[in-house]
């Protein structure tokens, strides 16, 4: 008997998204509960397991096709010999296919994604590929037949291994060949559902907000000098490194408290003012940048607070991101400094209201007390919505983030 898998609730307001990779192809031999397709939608990646053990059967859905909540994804016949799907329900194209003497819907045919040689990739996994700029031929693949999946990606992208290495004068032509002419080749890779909905949510911030940047720098030195001294015995007893972010998430709340305009959001014709700090963090995932929110932020400790960073920091990278991670937030901090921003202008995360950009440290001359010193210096910049915001309010937050950060003591004393 064949059992359909259909799309599954993907969580609140999401009615969409798009077969990103299928893990098993027709038949092979399925658990109950094995993950046998991720689905991407636009906030996470999210993998529809088996309902029943067996064998997969026909695949409805193509990868990079746009499916709806409860749309028929493929059959698996239970059992242990495959069995024909019910004839009525397969698409024509799966029929199709299924007759056809070529290779499995979850293997692409090699003359249109070969990279490296005869190795063959999936639409997902070329991607990925792709973004991060790897050479695939230096990843060792775990799938079938070992093949490359997602998950082999993202664990070399973690790793930092498998970049892409440039020509080697082994590989260049012969001296009695004629040179090359420069490559004119061109890619077409479909945005993921997440590029898709960054790029529409960013340019909504842009045509329905007053969008205005404020500028500051700040001071490194006190918090850079409490952290060396306190990182080793911090580590020890909580577990987890002591970065920058804990002290400026620390700091935004405080100022957060003062400046309630700057954690507020518009709602018709209404203004809505939290008393809570639900802090959204920029974080990189090899699909692009998410915003995991911090619950509460204002309540908890630095230690609490790196806690909860680094967990994110782990499952974006494992692409374990679920969809009540990133639900909500009335204030974000993207810290730029870690890819080498010196400076930038952010864009807020509608409906939020604003957004402080971190940028990276950089020993610059400044005057204290009539000399000119040297002190590692960091831009700040708050973009926000000026139909909300005053300037006056901006500055002032900026000026309190800043004083917090100098002077490390004012987090523990509140002031």
């Amino acid at each position: 008997m064949a059992t359909e898998v259909k799309v599954p609730t993907l969580g609140e307001s999401v009615t969409e998204a798009t077969v990103g990779q299928w893990l098993k192809k027709p038949g092979e031999a399925v658990k109950a509960d094995e993950p046998i397709v991720s689905l991407e939608t636009d906030k996470v990646a999210v993998d529809v397991p088996s309902p029943v053990a067996g064998v997969m059967g026909d695949l409805v859905a193509k990868e990079g096709d746009t499916v709806e909540v409860g749309a028929l994804l493929a059959y698996v016949n239970e059992g242990g010999a495959a069995a024909a799907a019910p004839a009525a329900a397969a698409a024509p194209a799966a029929k199709a296919e299924a007759a056809a003497p070529a290779p499995a819907a979850s293997a692409p045919a090699a003359s249109d994604d070969e990279e490296g040689g005869s190795l063959t990739l999936s639409p997902a996994v070329r991607r990925l590929v792709l973004e991060h700029g790897l050479d695939p031929s230096k990843i060792k693949g775990t799938g079938k037949d070992g093949r490359l999946t997602k998950d082999d990606v993202t664990a070399a992208v973690a790793a930092g291994t498998a970049k892409a290495a440039a020509a080697t004068p082994a590989s260049a032509p012969a001296a009695d060949a004629p040179a090359a002419g420069p490559s004119r080749k061109q890619e077409r890779v479909k945005m993921t559902r997440l590029r898709q909905t960054v790029a529409k949510r960013l340019k909504e911030a842009q045509n329905n907000a007053a969008l205005l940047t404020t500028y500051n720098d700040v001071d490194m030195t006190n918090v850079i000098e409490a952290r060396a001294k306190y990182k080793d015995l911090f580590e020890k007893k909580h577990g987890v490194r002591l970065g920058f972010m804990g002290f400026f998430t620390k700091a935004v709340c405080m100022a957060l408290k003062d400046i309630p305009g700057v954690n507020a959001q518009i709602e018709g014709d209404e203004i809505v003012y939290n008393d809570f700090a639900d802090i959204s963090v920029a974080v990189s995932a090899p699909t692009g940048l998410v915003v995991p929110v911090i619950r509460n932020a204002e309540s908890l400790s630095v230690a609490a607070i790196e806690k909860t960073i680094g967990g994110f920091g782990k499952k974006a990278k494992e692409g374990k991101l679920t969809m009540e991670d990133m639900k909500g937030g009335t204030f974000t901090i993207s810290n730029g400094g870690v890819f080498g921003s010196l400076l930038s202008s952010p864009i807020i995360n509608p409906p939020q209201s604003a957004v402080l950009g971190l940028h990276r440290i950089e020993d610059r001359p400044v005057v204290r007390n009539g000399q000119i010193v040297i002190r590692p210096m960091m831009y700040l910049a708050l973009s926000y919505d000026h139909r909300l915001i005053d300037g006056r309010e901006a500055v002032t937050f900026l000026v309190a983030v800043k004083n917090a950060i100098e002077d490390p003591t004012r987090l523990l004393i509140d002031l």
